[in-house]
């Protein structure tokens, strides 16, 4: 754990707390994933052996943690503003410059990647994951017996985020974190090498190399025939401009050799 994370949430739990004179709280300083007693003074709380500041008025959708010194949001720029952005449900969700990255209105961003990993049935196969973000498709790939996990991340800052987030992957044999782009590495894999792909990519206008019809053909070409490939679209510009996002991909995956199908919020496909 990278040091007591804080919400606005637990930040007003401790302000609660030291106002009413206790002497201890239960509180999660790991983004819901479990909670500890930590003491309460009047002067500072007491944590693992250290004695802290109060925070004072936290921001919302803003995670916190210690940096020796003071408490900082866990936030980074890397060609924008990347941040760790926590939920009602407990795992975060991370936004790029205000663009929430995960669906978190419904459903938490884990459990959702739980649900969209049992489509493609992971259990002992290969599995290609070509966005990694947070790494919740990782984990739900291990959870669900995947076989081994070959996942991309190129944004230095998501790596960075990973490690300061308590829900993302622990070190597993099955899994293997490259950090680089998922279309440099992937015409240099074998093929046939994968039984299953997932694809979480950024939104169209800022990764649409993601989303061509090359990058697709490479896909088909790695993956085992009938294997299956869920790939996130969600529907931007629908409202907007009428523009259908899934269809556009749904003719691009079957022009690379896939049969698919609408599924969610994005689309399941099956290698011919």
């Amino acid at each position: 754990m990278p040091g007591p994370l804080l919400t606005a949430a637990t930040g007003a739990s401790l302000a609660r707390a030291r106002a009413g004179g206790a002497q201890t709280l239960r509180v999660s300083l790991d983004l819901r994933r479990s909670e500890t007693d930590v003491g309460i003074s009047p002067e500072s709380w007491h944590w693992n052996g250290t004695d802290l500041p109060y925070p004072g008025r936290l921001r919302d959708r803003t995670v916190y943690c210690w940096s020796g010194s003071a408490f900082e949001p866990v936030a980074r720029f890397s060609g924008g503003l990347i941040k760790l952005v926590p939920t009602d449900w407990g795992p975060p969700t991370f936004e790029i410059d205000g663009i929430k990255m995960l669906p978190t209105a419904k459903v938490s961003p884990l459990e959702d990647a739980r649900t969209k990993v049992t489509w493609i049935e992971p259990r002992g196969k290969t599995v290609l994951d070509c966005c990694g973000g947070l790494g919740y498709f990782a984990v739900a790939c291990l959870e669900q017996q995947a076989g081994q996990v070959l996942s991309f991340e190129k944004n230095e800052a998501v790596h960075w985020l990973r490690s300061m987030n308590p829900w993302s992957p622990a070190t597993d044999a099955r899994l293997t974190l490259h950090a680089g782009a998922v279309e440099h590495a992937v015409p240099a894999m074998a093929p046939a090498s994968v039984d299953a792909v997932l694809h979480d990519p950024p939104r169209f206008g800022i990764a649409g190399e993601l989303y061509s019809l090359a990058f697709y053909e490479q896909l088909a070409r790695v993956l085992r025939r009938g294997g299956l490939l869920f790939h996130y679209t969600g529907t931007p510009n629908r409202l907007t401009s009428g523009r259908d996002v899934p269809g556009e991909v749904k003719k691009r995956l079957e022009r690379a050799g896939f049969t698919a199908q609408r599924r969610g919020d994005g689309l399941l496909a099956q290698r011919r």
